[in-house]
């Protein structure tokens, strides 16, 4: 037997959230009504289904707002990091996302997370990087940072 239900929250492999879907009475029973993924469809369900997505679309607002803001003050910082060379142009070690985050931090201007900056590697040489950073799904802007000799 299949029950029909709304999601309250997006679930993978079945719906976002405010459809209505039908599922075994196992899934539902065991898995969906439990963690308040899902509600019976009633009016009462819709309703709340209806405050929750008022709720998500503020905060929505409330992070991109703050994201911009931030992308403001990070779009225009540069930093500089010193390191020891072999040659003068190749790196001894390399430059990591957590060095790159130490320079900002001590910079002290914004603070943004690890998780935030788009390195594809580490820097290992000399010279002048644009390192991406995605501060929301709509929001990204580049740190320009110069890695010289030390």
């Amino acid at each position: 037997m299949a029950k029909e239900l709304l999601l309250l929250c997006d679930v993978e492999h079945l719906g976002k959230a405010g459809d209505i879907v039908k599922v075994a009475d196992g899934y539902a029973r065991n898995f969906l009504l439990p963690k308040d993924l899902a509600a019976p469809v009633t009016e009462g369900a819709k309703r709340r289904l209806e405050k929750l997505r008022k709720e998500r679309d503020e905060l929505a607002k409330l992070q991109l707002g703050e994201a911009k803001t931030k992308a403001g003050k990070v779009g225009g910082l540069k930093l500089t990091i010193t390191a020891k060379t072999v040659d003068g142009s190749r790196l001894y070690g390399s430059i990591t996302p957590g060095d790159v985050l130490a320079a900002i931090e001590k910079d002290g201007k914004v603070s943004i997370d690890k998780s935030q900056l788009l390195m594809e590697d580490h820097l290992k040489e000399t010279g002048e990087f644009d390192i991406p950073v995605k501060l929301h799904a709509e929001v990204s802007t580049s740190i320009k940072v110069f890695v010289v000799e030390g």
